[in-house]
């Protein structure tokens, strides 16, 4: 923890209001840069939206949920780094630090952030499951308390809590009338556990390079990892059909490619707690597409408890 790529005192001391050293160009693009914190914003709902799909793809998708974890994250390795190699190329002097601490952290946290999830979309409900790993501004609080000493406003923590009611509204008619998945719930807790934990890596490995370095090379760590898992877990690997290969490349592109590299040129931008709050809109997204695609009928409740976790988000919104 002594190395200098993730000095962890220079951190914004205030989750809640400053984007700080989580991004490499804090003093040219700070909390109060309105344009930058709009570009960060768009940055994170599309990458809601672009995660929102993912559990609707591993239960589609023809092979075990670690052989899709593994292949979500590999097949989405060359976009990852024409993207990190067309960045460093248009800015040739900003820093570029490679494989650092917090970077590796973050790869690691996001290995196990997909074991859980992945396993937990088949366990229970796809609202559920979202709900659970999307309480990552939860996890991201208290880690952030606990390892960094860092405080979150009031505005953001009322936000935080109108967020869980929403989310809890989502959910809260298959918790109570199909207590068989609560493993599967319990799973998506985890999941949301080790999610708080990377997007506090991220935003650290943030302070000393750009969005594609980040997101190409912990995306090297869980490709790796997760590969081990598969092999141990899996009795095979690879799909058995066109359809198959379609929804792994649809997961690659889409949901991590897109939407992880996404939350990585966020987190330069805002705020952590903030970031993490915008990607409550995923449960929402997601519910949609299970109604969609799976028949997982969107009630009135679950509509309301999606205006209510917006304006949550909204409430939770930096002032300066």
């Amino acid at each position: 923890m002594s190395r200098p790529d993730i000095d962890y005192d220079t951190l914004s001391p205030d989750l809640g209001e400053r984007a700080g050293a989580n991004s490499p160009a804090a003093g040219k693009a700070g909390s109060d840069d309105s344009k930058g914190f709009l570009f960060g914003l768009v940055a994170m709902v599309l990458a809601a939206l672009a995660m929102s799909i993912s559990p609707s793809l591993v239960r589609l998708a023809d092979v075990g949920p670690y052989a899709s974890a593994f292949w979500r994250v590999f097949l989405a390795l060359p976009i990852l780094w024409v993207w990190m190699r067309h960045a460093e190329a248009a800015e040739p002097a900003a820093p570029r630090a490679s494989f650092t601490m917090a970077t590796m952290l973050a790869g690691i946290a996001f290995t196990g952030d997909l074991f859980f999830w992945h396993i937990s979309i088949l366990r229970t409900t796809i609202a559920n499951a979202t709900f659970f790993a999307t309480m990552a501004p939860l996890w991201v609080v208290i880690f952030g308390w606990l390892l960094l000493r860092q405080r979150v406003s009031r505005a953001t923590l009322v936000g935080l809590l109108v967020c869980l009611t929403g989310g809890t509204a989502l959910v809260v008619q298959s918790l109570a009338f199909n207590p068989s998945r609560a493993v599967g719930d319990g799973l998506a807790v985890v999941t949301g556990a080790f999610f708080g934990l990377y997007f506090l890596a991220v935003g650290a490995a943030r302070g000393g390079t750009n969005a594609a370095r980040v997101t190409f090379e912990l995306s090297v760590i869980t490709s790796v990892l997760l590969f081990l898992v598969a092999i141990f877990f899996e009795p095979r690997i690879l799909p058995q059909s066109a359809s198959g290969w379609g929804v792994l490349l649809a997961l690659g592109l889409i949901s991590h490619a897109g939407g992880q590299g996404l939350v990585s040129v966020a987190l330069g931008r805002l705020p952590t707690v903030f970031s993490s709050l915008v990607i409550f809109l995923e449960t929402i997204a997601a519910a949609l597409f299970a109604w969609i695609l799976f028949g997982e009928n969107v009630t009135l409740i679950q509509a309301l408890g999606g205006v209510i976790i917006i304006a949550g988000i909204w409430i939770s919104r930096p002032r300066s």
